[in-house]
């Protein structure tokens, strides 16, 4: 196993402290993704307390889901530029001082800044730098590490609804708030776990290193007292942002970002609308929330096993493909929901539902490195759950407006599906391009040099005319030779 070493370059290890790492991501998803789920668990109280309807309280869970993600590529620019330790630290900070302030909240305004803004902007530090280090610490078990570590979302939410409810109960919401506050500043535990590491690919090659050489000497190198420190200062900050997010200008990360928009739109109203779904087709209230529980377990089972799957050998090359399966199937279960009308139908469709979600949410990071590489991960994955943002925040409401309008659920379920398989559908055509192009330019590179056949032996290919050619130059140059001594 290679040692991980602060100065050093390595391979990632594959094991090791990388374990802790994913413990380390795993108590973050906890701390983050099922927080925020079991928030909507005080909505009840929030709606009775301050005698608001129902649009008005529902705004405090879309703000704090909308800023972790709206502010995820922050918090890879701060995990870039000071640590990831740092970062996630500061994130638990504000995040706990955000359930703390809104303990003492007096109107539905202040729970939109303190445990809206204040707290989502936590968990943005946090979320994407935490997944992030973990494709860092692991390569031939990625997906299964993944796995684990996302796993910590659907296990959070199942252990912490019934001791939240609890909570409500014994203390009110407001001494709940204040101790999910405490709760959440082990997210700077989690933090102090993640170590750094430098991979090889994280250093430049030569070329690479020249090119940064000429730009750097072409700053202009200034006094701190010069006129052109300002000039200096923007130049090589531009440099270093091109160089960071340089992967916005690949075409196939374009395509990626543009299919987790639809992708995002599709997965959200689920979550919403299906305890409400349930009841109108006449399933009992506690069979609507045991449709829920079923759906957040299945989820732990996808994330697991799903990851584990895909690292066997068999897969492994084969895990874009994995991850368009995975979302193609989660359309197609929205399809057939509007004719799955009891409870005994919806059990199943929870089953496929939440076993898919959870495998295309651990695919996620995986297709983003195996597009950007590793040492763009954090900043691209910044860019990957700032564009769930918006998604996250209009979904809802767009699917809540169709069933005003129609008097059913099934225009807004049907939408979803369509986005779902159409983000599927994007990127299979992408990949089907971009592999009819590779070959057509072989072939034309084939072509354009006929004298030079490769015959392949094994793993070794031979350039028959080349050597012929050489041979030829040999005697050439004897001859030559030759003339001259006579």
């Amino acid at each position: 196993m290679a040692k991980v070493t602060r100065a050093g370059s390595v391979a990632p290890p594959d094991g090791g402290w990388g374990w802790m790492i994913v413990a380390g991501c795993f108590l973050v998803t906890i701390c983050t993704r099922a927080v925020t789920r079991c928030i909507s668990i005080f909505f009840v109280e929030f709606q009775t307390y301050f005698a608001q309807d129902y649009s008005q309280t529902a705004w405090i869970h879309s703000i704090v889901d909308c800023m972790t993600m709206l502010c995820a590529p922050l918090g890879s620019v701060v995990s870039n530029h000071l640590s990831c330790q740092a970062g996630i630290m500061l994130g638990g900070l504000l995040a706990s001082t955000g359930f703390i302030l809104g303990s003492f909240a007096t109107s539905l305004k202040h729970l939109y800044l303190t445990l809206g803004v204040l707290t989502g902007l936590g968990f943005a530090l946090c979320y994407s730098p935490a997944i992030a280090m973990v494709g860092k610490y692991f390569s031939r078990r990625k997906a299964l590490a993944y796995g684990i570590a996302m796993s910590g979302s659907g296990i959070g939410t199942f252990i912490l609804a019934p001791v939240v409810q609890l909570l409500i109960e014994q203390f009110s919401w407001r001494g709940a708030l204040l101790i999910l506050g405490g709760f959440v500043l082990n997210l700077c535990v989690c933090g102090a776990l993640m170590r750094p590491i430098t991979l090889k690919e994280d250093h430049p090659s030569p070329e690479k290193n020249r090119d940064h050489g000429t730009q750097r000497g072409d700053c202009p190198q200034a006094s701190p007292y010069s006129p052109l420190t300002k000039e200096w200062a923007q130049m090589c900050l531009c440099g270093s942002l091109k160089q960071e997010y340089g992967f916005l200008l690949m075409s196939d990360f374009v395509v990626l970002a543009v299919s987790v928009l639809f992708m995002a739109y599709g997965c959200s109203p689920l979550f919403v609308y299906l305890v409400p779904y349930a009841l109108s087709v006449g399933v009992s209230h506690h069979q609507a929330a045991f449709l829920m529980s079923i759906l957040g377990v299945i989820d732990i089972v996808g994330n697991i096993t799903f990851g584990w799957l895909t690292d066997r050998r068999c897969l492994k090359d084969y895990r874009y493909v994995c991850y368009l399966f995975a979302v193609a199937l989660d359309g197609l279960c929205y399809l057939c929901l509007p004719v799955l009308q009891s409870f005994p139908l919806l059990v199943p469709f929870s089953c496929t539902f939440g076993y898919f979600d959870g495998a295309y949410v651990t695919l996620i990071p995986v297709v983003t490195a195996e597009i950007v590489g590793t040492t763009s991960l954090s900043s691209a994955l910044g860019v990957v759950y700032f564009l769930h943002a918006v998604p996250y925040l209009v979904s809802p409401p767009i699917a809540g407006w169709l069933v005003d309008t129609m008097g059913s659920y099934t225009a807004a379920f049907l939408l979803c599906g369509f986005a779902m398989i159409f983000s599927s559908v994007l990127l299979g055509f992408a990949r089907i391009v971009k592999r009819l192009k590779s070959t057509q330019l072989r072939f034309l590179a084939k072509e354009s040099d006929p004298k030079r056949p490769l015959w392949t032996n094994g793993s070794v290919a031979y350039s028959v005319a080349k050597e012929l050619d050489q041979k030829d130059e040999e005697s050439m140059a004897a001859a030559v030779t030759g003339c001259n001594l006579t």
